[in-house]
């Protein structure tokens, strides 16, 4: 609302003194200065008009007056000082007879400052406005989000009055206060004018005023048939602010509404499925799928709806991870708009045409996740999977703990890298003597030890396997395993 004039004439920095008692509660719209015997071809109504009396007359004075009361003016401004010394006695007295709010504006005054003055009072009012609507709206938003019951109940107290949804037929679905249902019946007139076109098409609100009861309805959904209907009453005008606010609820309803006209065709897509027919399902991708296992949980999610890629990746949460369903041409996309939520593994490509497919995608996918967190990749593919090595794909800790188990004795003898060249040899006691620097007897003699330490004989291939995986682990960091270390599969470098 704009600023009162009791308001503008309280600013001590105007100096503004009244004539004629105690100010209305007139709002002030604007100032104008208008030295005219008849300002008022000039003005729209609200005005504080300024003056200096310069074509005053003891003889106009009262038309004068008149054509501003007649005109809506908040007040008169009459500078002091300038034209006249003090204000007119037959200005004063046509004022008082005739209820127009008369202010001495002191010689210092300048008519400028009373017009910055107003100015900056009605930008901070529009200021403070457009902050009520915007914080309202966020509430609004915020209760929408639990249903359509709570929205309407948050708009009813933001606005002091009651508020009612009713759903096409005009039955009503919520009410704010529950007194408020009986007003519903009393609607239905107005219903059927938002129902039926106006000249092509139908009125999006209607507005009725009864003494102490000021009533808005509006159509809620798209197209030319409504969805429902949104009412609101108060006891005074809506203002600007307050019709805003009803329009941004009337809006999350709309939206609400709609929403299960955009789960059609993935409802319908389900339920090929569902029934073996895919290929008559809406949303199934025509070309080929992977499926995604994503570590990050909420964050992928929240990406997903970021983005209209995310809207073609139907998304399940499981235990730990998320599971998506990505067409192929936008796995790229897909992956990019992941970033940083987390590891994620993809699987190799499906048809995604039945649930055994996409079954076995997802465990591909939930292997590729295992082995990214192991080595802390952000993104590995399934089919990447035989390049990490078997050594990718083991927890850390209790690899360390088995390798350092088995090679505990040879440690304490000092045949671990006679056992490495061994088996890096393949088994072959020339090669690896050779690798070593030392005889081949030398060698056989310390593997005859080797063997006794372990407990088992280094020429069984399953006992050489179980060696070199612990060798490799041992030359890995602690926290991660994911190259075969000093442990070369091939022959070892002879001197």
């Amino acid at each position: 609302m704009p600023p009162t004039l009791a308001a503008v004439a309280a600013l001590p920095q105007l100096g503004l003194r009244s004539l004629t008692g105690p100010l209305p509660d007139a709002p002030v719209v604007w100032v104008a200065v208008s030295e005219l015997e008849d300002p008022t071809p000039f003005l729209e109504g609200g005005e504080l008009v300024l003056t200096t009396g310069m074509r005053l007359t003891s003889a106009n004075t009262a038309a004068y007056v008149s054509r501003l009361v007649g005109r809506g003016a908040a007040g008169l401004g009459f500078a002091v000082g300038v034209i006249h010394e003090d204000v007119p006695a037959e200005l004063l007295a046509a004022a008082r007879d005739q209820g127009l709010a008369l202010l001495e504006v002191p010689r210092p005054t300048p008519f400028i400052a009373i017009g910055k003055a107003v100015s900056r009072m009605l930008a901070a009012e529009w200021y403070e406005d457009v902050t009520r609507a915007f914080h309202a709206q966020r509430e609004l938003t915020r209760a929408a989000l639990t249903g359509p019951g709570a929205l309407v109940t948050r708009l009813a107290r933001l606005l002091g009055g009651w508020a009612l949804l009713l759903d096409a037929s005009g039955a009503v679905q919520h009410a704010e206060p529950a007194s408020a249902r009986g007003r519903a019946a009393a609607l239905a007139p107005e219903l059927t004018r938002l129902r039926r076109p106006a000249k092509g098409s139908p009125a999006a609100s209607v507005s009725l005023a009864v003494p102490d009861d000021h009533t808005a309805v509006q159509r809620v959904g798209l197209g030319g048939r409504p969805r429902g209907f949104l009412a609101v009453g108060t006891g005074a005008p809506l203002p600007p602010t307050a019709h805003t606010i009803v329009g941004a609820a009337a809006a999350l309803l709309t939206l609400q509404s709609e929403t299960p006209r955009t789960g059609r065709d993935l409802r319908a897509s389900l339920a090929a499925l569902l029934l073996g027919r895919p290929d008559d399902g809406p949303c199934v991708p025509r070309g080929p799928v992977r499926v995604l296992a994503c570590a990050g949980g909420a964050a992928v999610l929240d990406a997903l709806e970021s983005d209209p890629a995310g809207a073609r990746c139907p998304a399940l949460p499981l235990d730990g991870h998320c599971a998506l369903i990505v067409p192929d041409e936008i796995g790229g996309t897909v992956e990019a708009l992941l970033a940083g939520t987390g590891p994620i593994g993809v699987s190799a490509p499906t048809l995604g045409r039945g649930s055994g497919d996409l079954s076995a995608a997802l465990r591909q996918a939930e292997e590729a996740l295992a082995a990214a967190r192991q080595t802390k990749q952000d993104v590995l593919r399934y089919t990447d999977l035989p390049g990490q090595g078997v050594l990718g794909l083991l927890e850390p800790g209790l690899a360390h703990a088995f390798a350092d188990t088995l090679l505990a004795p040879l440690r304490s003898e000092d045949l671990v890298e006679t056992v490495r060249a061994y088996v890096a040899a393949n088994g072959q006691g020339e090669a690896a003597a050779r690798a070593l620097g030392v005889h081949r007897h030398t060698l056989r003699t310390r593997m005859r030890k080797a063997a006794a330490l372990l407990g088992r004989d280094p020429d069984d291939p399953a006992v050489r396997a179980e060696l070199w995986i612990a060798l490799a682990v041992t030359s890995n960091q602690a926290d991660r395993i994911g190259h075969g270390g000093d442990s070369q599969s091939g022959p070892p470098a002879l001197a």
